[in-house]
């Protein structure tokens, strides 16, 4: 694990730097040019609340190949019916908010500071970040967002207020940007993205994807 220089956006390769836990990096900031920079090498911040920010790239990686996407009956009648509605970087900040806020299991703090909250939204602006959100009856009720690096969207964080919202607005996105679009990638083990077909790559598998893919280097 490499301590950062903050005055210098830097990181040690992650093709090289083993790591049994996946912590590559500690420290630096959470500016939106070593963000982005970040993501592009295949890091993300993840930290408890106070302490110093640790930069992961985990091995294996939960990833989602968008053919592989698995869409139940039970959901392919709610998007039939159009329970839901979608729009794209229409409230990026209230998406951030809501993931920041939402109840977690098991879960005390959250890693989601209002400097991320900031860098983000400033990415955003860039057309870097970006936001799904889902709405029913007018109202905010569920969402994701996360960084584009090429042909790969890293999702970052999704909130649910009712039930299979996010998970709509997941599905909408992935049917909507298929063809666009080589990788999602999940980070980090979850059933409930797992049930849409997320799986387990390796490390090394997705560095390469992430690199052949990522028309901005």
């Amino acid at each position: 694990m490499i301590l950062l220089n903050p005055n210098e956006i830097s990181f040690p390769d992650p093709f090289l730097l083993k790591s049994e836990s996946g912590v590559m990096a500690v420290g630096g900031d959470l500016s939106p040019e070593r963000l982005h920079f970040a993501y592009q090498l295949g890091l993300f911040p993840w930290y408890n609340p106070g302490e110093e920010i640790l930069w992961w790239c985990p091995d294996p990686r939960f990833v989602l190949f968008p053919k592989d996407l698995k869409v139940s009956k039970s959901m392919r009648k709610i998007l039939r019916d159009e329970v839901f509605t979608f729009t794209e970087n229409h409230c990026f900040r209230d998406v951030m908010e809501e993931c920041q806020n939402i109840f977690r299991k098991d879960q005390d703090g959250t890693w989601i500071s209002e400097e991320l909250i900031d860098s983000f939204v400033n990415l955003n602006q860039k057309g870097i970040a970006k936001s799904i959100e889902v709405w029913q009856n007018e109202e905010l009720v569920g969402g994701f967002y996360g960084i584009q690096i090429g042909k790969v969207f890293c999702g970052e964080s999704m909130f649910a207020k009712v039930s299979n919202a996010s998970k709509a607005g997941f599905i909408y996105f992935i049917q909507k940007y298929q063809d666009s679009l080589e990788l999602i990638d999940c980070q980090i083990h979850s059933e409930h993205l797992e049930s849409l077909g997320a799986t387990m790559i390796s490390k090394l598998d997705y560095l390469k994807i992430l690199k052949n893919n990522n028309h901005e280097s």
